[in-house]
């Protein structure tokens, strides 16, 4: 299948004054065309980081993209000059980021954000690619006169899905989504995956989306890569990750949900904290927190290495024949 993206070995630091963060360490995954892919992981693990490198916006200084590569389209990011930089993003590759009210600008009408990336990428006039961008506030169910409308008239949702409209606008051929329902309630947050997820498949576009829920992944995503501290530790299938999942903080993640199958029992939350990026553990990065490691975990760091098919993970005891998890994912 063809690839939209395909990110290698990726290794991103922080160089400040109080030490070197270590965020983005090895990480590899790839996007099929047409195809969603789903980036989960607590707070802290380099998701957004990941993104902006994608995007090459990591902020430098203090950001270093240290190593590694990022393939769109057939093309190295980054190698790009500023001006193919330029090109690229909002027509090759748009992102919606985690909050509408800093992602807008607030003493600029919302149609006239929209339409700045058609008349730059699309070479439309003014008047054209206002009109455009009420076709686009349409599409994402907001009536066209708003499009004369400041950001603080508009309530939090239609914010986000102004923000969706412009990363939308020129169709690109990849869509970053980071967090894009965090600030919203439940009802509205519906809404808005119902809607993106419409518009992807009329699109023909693909989707990395970032988030740390995983119910939204689950209706969303056709693939699912799960991350701890700026590595990839399982990859596969939505299937293969909420019905075969193979590695311990994946279970953790899992476990930490309440089940709707076992009303009444525990939650079994994953001890410990994400740990300091400037001091990363040795060998396994999860060892402090994981209830199966041994010694051989706090020296050598896991590959990730193919379980089955498409499916993935880096854990040293997963090849150990008498190494099982801790509950029957199949069950879930």
């Amino acid at each position: 299948m063809e690839k939209v993206l395909e990110v290698k070995d990726l290794v991103v630091r922080y160089e400040t004054d109080d030490g070197i963060v270590h965020a983005i360490n090895g990480l590899s995954f790839s996007i099929d065309k047409e195809r969603t892919l789903g980036l989960v992981g607590e707070t802290g693990a380099g998701k957004t980081t990941a993104a902006l490198s994608i995007l090459n916006l990591v902020p430098d200084p203090p950001g270093v993209i240290a190593g590694g590569s990022i393939i769109l389209d057939g093309k190295d990011v980054l190698s790009m000059g500023e001006k193919e930089l330029e090109r690229m993003r909002g027509n090759d590759v748009a992102m919606i980021f985690q909050d509408p009210m800093t992602a807008l600008n607030p003493v600029i009408p919302v149609g006239q954000q929209i339409a700045e990336s058609l008349e730059i990428h699309e070479g439309l006039s003014r008047e054209e690619a206002m009109e455009k961008a009420k076709q686009m506030l349409e599409q994402v169910g907001i009536s066209a006169s708003r499009a004369y409308d400041y950001p603080h008239q508009l309530s939090g949702g239609m914010k986000q899905r102004v923000v969706i409209a412009i990363a939308l606008a020129c169709q690109p051929s990849l869509l970053i989504a980071d967090e894009p329902t965090t600030a919203l309630d439940v009802t509205i947050q519906a809404q808005v995956l119902s809607l993106m997820k419409g518009l992807i498949d009329n699109s023909h576009m693909s989707m990395l989306l970032i988030t740390h829920d995983l119910g939204v992944v689950a209706e969303v995503c056709d693939d699912v890569a799960v991350m701890y501290a700026g590595r990839i530790v399982e990859i596969g299938s939505a299937d293969d990750i909420f019905n075969h999942t193979l590695h311990p903080y994946t279970e953790g993640l899992f476990d930490s949900l309440p089940n709707l199958k076992a009303r009444g029992e525990d939650l079994i939350p994953i001890k410990g904290l994400m740990p300091d990026p400037m001091h990363l553990p040795q060998g396994c990065s999860f060892h402090p927190r994981c209830p199966y490691a041994t010694e051989a975990c706090k020296t050598r760091e896991p590959e990730l290495k193919k379980a089955e098919g498409s499916h993935y993970v880096a854990c040293i005891r997963y090849n150990e024949s008498s190494f099982c998890l801790r509950r029957d994912k199949d069950a879930r």
